[in-house]
């Protein structure tokens, strides 16, 4: 409404005008400084219109102000009305076809909240939303998406810079999406003159160009060339989605210091002067990253940072009964879900509802009741299939074969897996041995797993439609690499699966429990889990529908469920062990956690000596149970057992614990 406009207009411009008046905020104080603004920025005939209570019809809807000239409505709409074209649907397919759907009618609010500055965790993303999905509700405060500017109660200093971290599928581009869509409808933020979107995906391609701020920003939004956009009166916002795919060189240590929007430069100086405030210093900025790539811009550049936790349970539930139509399947579906709890915690992210709606809604409505997926692995393993069915439906399936799609694919996963790539450009589809025009096709035929988009500098971007989609086809090619060709496997395969040179699968699986054990950031640890998967009979029963010569396994797994046990009892990081019974929940053995829950539902556990490997399972029991640890009491669980020990095994669950005793 117009207070908030007119606080945020002072916040803003204010201190030019009050200098360190103590009173300057009062509602006094600020409508002497509107009544200031409008007479020197405006005609005085606005002026008069506000006394007669008329201020709507001059709103930042109709007129942008400026000093040397005024941006009409007509511009300013159709700059809005080409964001709205762009952002109002979410498309089940590339950027240029598939089936749109409308953002307002499927968005579901996400939880979003304040988060520390410099907390980056160095655990596998999965792993994070585990975490999150245990932390109680009642120790943050939430914050709307069209909020994050807004400061919280008992904050009052102005907000420039907003750093949106969250895992991969969260839901962030969503996020801004929306935020956009509502801004160009006129719905929120109307303080904000101007929204330049700039995803870091589309800046990547412009790294070797040298331009300026302004060149730049007529470059990707050419109406702008008839506005007057850089004049100190405007709001004006800009958001830089997806920091952990820049592919820029940003160095906030630079000498180079660029003032002036008309100087040429290098990208990544443009956009580091931009952040720092040397460039537009009033202009709000809001970037958004994963985790891990969270702390490349320097934290006194950052005035608020928040954390999108992805959905609730409330909001999982919220999602489902809006993606299915069939209310009574969506009961199911979400029964289902809740069953499994590795799954109802996955369902965190939004991209694995998307997934398991696609998979339930097309199993549980043909009643193939023996085949719903329990297991991660099995989940994705059904969505691959279900989409292999949709391309064959298309008129050119005939060109390419399941087998080469999915194996050049996987090399494609694989490769940029170990490198930390989720997005993918022309070079790196070659290194792979796919042309450009192969990728379109793969892209149109299995739109909803692998993705060519089209920005708006018309550059071709690639990317799978999730990280985990990516890890678990980088984990079916290194499995049906190995079981299709085994006795030249390590001859006509890339250099980089070396590291699972070996004889047999047992073998295979050891190497890949190591190399995830060794990854510090845990990059490994659920393509881990969907290798193993992929051995079980249930799996490999699924696959020969999609790998015609895929031979059923004649190995067994009980070499590689002992040595995972092993590890269980060796390794001294309770997080590690947590990663390895997902991996026995994988493979189907579930014996350890069996062997601890008969003494924690008897309520004896501290009059029971257990060994090292079942104190880990005691805490993974613990960190998956569906009741949350509100208070941990140490007394409950030492008895004849070593303190010592027990907080080792068990400091995972203290962390997520409101108290500890």
């Amino acid at each position: 409404g117009f207070e908030k406009s007119l606080d945020r207009l002072v916040t803003r411009n204010g201190a030019k005008f009050f200098g360190r008046d103590p009173h300057a905020n009062s509602l006094q104080h600020k409508f002497i400084f509107f009544f200031h603004f409008q007479i020197n920025n405006c005609c005085f005939t606005c002026f008069v219109l506000f006394l007669f209570n008329f201020s709507h019809l001059f709103s930042c809807q109709n007129v942008v102000w400026g000093p040397d000239r005024v941006i009409g409505h007509e511009v300013l709409n159709t700059f809005k009305s080409n964001l709205k074209n762009k952002f109002q649907c979410l498309y089940e397919g590339t950027a240029t076809q598939g089936n749109p759907t409308l953002l307002n009618e499927i968005y579901t609010e996400l939880y979003i909240t304040e988060s520390e500055s410099g907390e980056i965790s160095n655990e596998h993303e999965v792993r994070q939303i585990e975490t999150q999905s245990r932390r109680a509700a009642t120790e943050d405060t939430p914050i709307k998406c069209s909020d994050i500017f807004r400061p919280l109660p008992g904050q009052d200093k102005p907000i420039r810079t907003v750093l949106t971290k969250g895992v991969a599928g969260i839901g962030k581009t969503v996020s801004v999406k929306k935020f956009i869509l509502d801004w160009a409808e006129g719905k929120e933020n109307q303080d904000v003159q101007l929204i330049f979107p700039l995803p870091f995906r589309e800046i990547n391609l412009m790294k070797d160009k040298t331009l300026s701020l302004s060149d730049l920003l007529h470059f990707f939004f050419p109406e702008t060339k008839e506005m007057d956009i850089f004049s100190d009166e405007y709001e004006v916002m800009f958001i830089f989605d997806g920091l952990d795919e820049c592919r820029l060189s940003l160095d906030f240590q630079s000498d180079v210091r660029l003032c002036d929007v008309s100087e040429s430069a290098s990208v990544d100086v443009l956009l580091t002067n931009l952040i720092v405030g040397n460039l537009l210093p009033s202009a709000l900025i809001w970037i958004t990253s994963r985790p891990a790539a969270a702390d490349l811009v320097p934290s006194e550049c950052v005035h608020r940072v928040t954390e999108v936790r992805g959905f609730n349970d409330p909001q999982k539930e919220e999602y489902f009964r809006k993606r299915i139509s069939d209310q009574s399947l969506a009961d199911r579906i979400i029964s289902h879900l809740k069953s499994s709890r590795s799954l109802f915690i996955m369902c965190h992210i939004p991209v694995f509802c998307w997934i398991s709606a696609a998979v339930l809604e097309k199993m549980l409505s043909r009643a193939e009741s023996g085949e719903i997926p329990k297991t991660l692995t099995q989940m994705y393993t059904h969505f691959l299939i279900l989409q292999t069915n949709i391309k064959h439906e298309k008129d050119y399936e005939k060109s390419v074969t399941d087998e080469d799609m999915i194996l050049k694919l996987g090399k494609l996963a694989y490769k940029q897996l170990e490198k930390g790539n989720v997005i993918f450009y022309e070079e790196d589809l070659r290194e792979c041995g796919i042309d450009v025009t192969e990728a379109s096709v793969y892209s149109g035929l299995c739109s909803q797993i692998f993705r060519e988009e089209l920005g708006l500098y018309q550059g071709k971007v690639f990317c799978f439609v999730h990280l985990s989609v990516q890890e678990h086809l980088a984990a079916l090619y290194v499995h049906l690499s190995y079981k299709n060709n085994r006795s030249q496997f390590f001859s006509c395969l890339s250099s980089e699966l070396s590291l699972f040179f070996t004889y047999n699968l047992s073998d295979v699986h050891q190497r890949a429990v190591d190399e995830a054990l060794q990854s510090k950031n845990g990059h490994l640890d659920l393509f881990l889990r969907f290798l193993l998967g992929l051995s079980v009979n249930a799996n490999q029963s699924i696959l020969q529908r999609l790998m015609k010569q895929t031979r059923s396994s004649s190995d067994r797994n009980e070499k590689t469920v002992e040595y995972i046990k092993e590890k269980i009892r060796t390794i001294n990081s309770t997080e590690k062990s947590i990663n390895l019974f997902h991996c026995l929940n994988e493979l189907g053995n579930h014996s350890l956690v069996e062997e601890v829950q008969h003494y924690l539902r008897s309520g004896r556990i501290s009059e029971a000596k257990l060994s090292s490997s079942q104190w880990s399972a005691v805490a993974f029991v613990l960190l998956t149970s569906e009741k949350k640890q509100d208070k941990f009491r140490l007394k409950e669980f030492v008895g004849a057992n070593k303190a010592d020990l027990i907080l080792q095994k068990l400091l995972p669950v203290i962390k997520e614990s409101s108290k500890a005793e």
